[in-house]
């Protein structure tokens, strides 16, 4: 977990005064909201597991509508890695 530097910098993060300019100022404002709801819905294994599979869902969202588009961009751009991959290749369709 990245520990930003200043309060301020915090502040302004989790007050929505700026944006996360780097990873680990986007990995703190994440964590930071999960603290948030954790301490608002009891801290168990109930609620750590729920927010573990909100992560997880939303990791796969952000994959399938952004990731993946991108990566398909770019293997009809740049074709296949290998033969292994020209099952796949978008091309072929």
């Amino acid at each position: 977990m990245p520990y930003i530097g200043s309060k301020k910098d915090r502040t302004d993060l989790i007050c929505g005064k700026r944006d996360p300019n780097n990873a680990g100022e986007l990995n703190f404002l994440i964590t930071s909201i999960t603290h948030v709801y954790i301490e608002q819905h009891k801290l168990c294994y109930s609620t750590l597991n729920e927010v573990i599979g909100i992560l997880e869902c939303a990791k796969l969202e952000l994959y399938r509508m952004v990731a993946a588009p991108y990566e398909n961009e770019k293997l009809l751009e740049n074709g296949p890695i290998s033969d292994l991959d020209v099952e796949n290749d978008l091309r072929a369709e």
